[in-house]
């Protein structure tokens, strides 16, 4: 089993239930979420408008652009209504999203427009493998470009490329993830993936430290590095898994599904599109797998299920401390701190060790000793740092 699957299920965070399926627990979707709507946030920031498509799939649409038949695309779900029609479980929605919006615009003046969503696909993959790095079920978020011209597609495939960059700055893998120059397929000459250095990762990539940007293995020539402006002697071979991609569709699903705008001088032409897909359950995994420890996970504050593990050490008959630690717990929820309390009645050992392996940024100790002594105990999970700090300090530390 992967490592972050066996980091996140010791934690508490998902639950297998069979290769590439997994449950999220209560903690498990908290992280979710919060790296969800760091999307969202940086989606919104480029215009990106969120809508939430159907997983069920009319076969039509996708006969349309030959991409229903099972040698075409060798991972579809497929099923049957009760009449005997075949329906498939949506593994992408270029196709469904551009015979939507056939309906809506109709002339330049409806453009451009990005419509995203943040939803479960489905993929009938040979081998579901990496935990949830690689699921046959898991979140997608999908956006979608819709524009007039090239230079309109160009301009917005760097806002997206941008807004990648920044989401992973803000999950705290920005410097250990590059910009990957790899194939465009029958798209374009090339299309960007986003790959973040790990040993575990399924990818080869040649980095360029110094440009910050990467090849991927399969298309790197010499023909290509030139056309990059790189020398072989400035890249490093690594390990890396995927956690984004952009492509250039052009015209590839609005010219067979017939979605054409009228221009300003009264033509009818094709929409030029371009698609965007980040993994959240994937980066969810990636987060688990390159920035845990030997103890357990260290999450970033960004997306942290709590920011403050809050561990109460009393015995049995310690009511002062329990006390102690609740009105504590109480002070810091009504001011808007996120407050994991573990209140068992477990030795201190094991419950510091479930802290570890949780992960969360900051853990407060409150015992008899620290009571005696007036402060409470700070300890920053990533670096280790163990501080003694009055509720005074703590609050200032926290910025209460």
């Amino acid at each position: 089993m992967s490592k972050n699957a066996q980091l996140l299920i010791r934690a508490g965070f998902i639950h297998k239930e069979m290769a590439g399926v997994y449950d999220y627990l209560p903690l498990g979707l908290r992280v979710l979420n919060n790296i969800c709507n760091i999307i969202r946030e940086e989606m919104g920031a480029i215009g990106g408008q969120e809508v939430s498509l159907s997983h069920l799939q009319n076969p039509e649409i996708w006969k349309t652009t030959d991409r229903w038949d099972d040698i075409k695309v060798d991972n579809w779900f497929k099923t049957k209504l009760k009449n005997d029609t075949e329906l498939g479980l949506g593994f992408t929605h270029e196709e469904p999203l551009t015979a939507l919006l056939r309906e809506h615009v109709q002339s330049y003046r409806d453009l451009p427009i990005y419509p995203y969503q943040i939803t479960s696909k489905f993929r009938n993959e040979m081998r579901a493998k990496s935990g949830i790095m690689r699921g046959r079920e898991f979140l997608m978020k999908d956006m979608y470009s819709f524009t007039t011209n090239q230079e309109e597609l160009d301009n917005f495939h760097e806002k997206c490329a941008g807004a990648y960059m920044r989401i992973f700055d803000r999950f705290g893998i920005g410097e250990r993830t590059y910009r990957t120059f790899a194939s465009g397929g029958v798209f374009s000459k090339y299309s960007d993936e986003f790959q973040t250095i790990s040993e575990s990762g399924e990818d080869s990539i040649f980095v360029s430290r110094k440009r910050r940007i990467a090849v991927n293995k399969e298309v790197c020539s010499d023909e290509v590095l030139t056309d990059l402006g790189l020398s072989r002697s400035e890249l490093e071979e690594k390990k890396a898994i995927e956690v984004g991609n952009i492509f250039k569709l052009g015209t590839r699903f609005s010219e067979p599904l017939g979605f054409l705008y009228t221009d300003e001088n009264g033509a009818k032409k094709p929409v030029i599109m371009g698609s965007y897909g980040i993994g959240p359950s994937r980066l969810m995994g990636t987060i688990a797998e390159v920035l845990s420890d030997e103890k357990g996970l260290v999450w970033p504050e960004s997306v942290a299920p709590y920011k403050i593990h809050l561990v109460e050490i009393s015995a049995k008959e310690g009511k002062g401390v329990q006390t102690h630690a609740k009105k504590l717990y109480a002070h810091l929820v009504q001011e808007g701190i996120e407050v994991l309390m573990d209140d068992r009645e477990l030795p201190a050992g094991q419950k510091f060790a479930d802290a570890d392996l949780i992960g969360i940024p900051y853990r407060v100790v409150v015992s008899e000793k620290t009571m005696a002594s007036g402060k409470l105990e700070l300890k920053n999970r990533a670096t280790g740092e163990v501080r003694r700090l009055s509720e005074t300090e703590l609050y200032q530390y926290l910025n209460i």
